[in-house]
């Protein structure tokens, strides 16, 4: 991982900044599964998985304290 595509932790409003929870999400995926083909077959076997989707969605949450705490909203 030689590319800088995560320059900053600021966000603009509450909506970027959970935006970019997704985007540190997706890329931590791509991190720990680097093939394309291999995470496609995967994406089957959670799409459908309840407490997999839970699971994905408490990683962004804690991704989006990470980063509201960046940006000092919980003041």
């Amino acid at each position: 991982m030689t590319d800088i595509w995560l320059p900053s932790l600021l966000a603009e409003n509450p909506q970027a900044g959970f935006e970019l929870a997704i985007k540190l999400s997706r890329h931590s995926v791509k991190a720990i599964q680097p093939s394309d083909e291999i995470r496609m077959k995967l994406r089957g076997a959670y799409a459908n998985d309840t407490a997999q989707l839970i699971a994905s969605s408490q990683v962004i949450a804690t991704f989006f304290q990470s980063v509201g705490a960046a940006n000092d909203w919980w003041r």
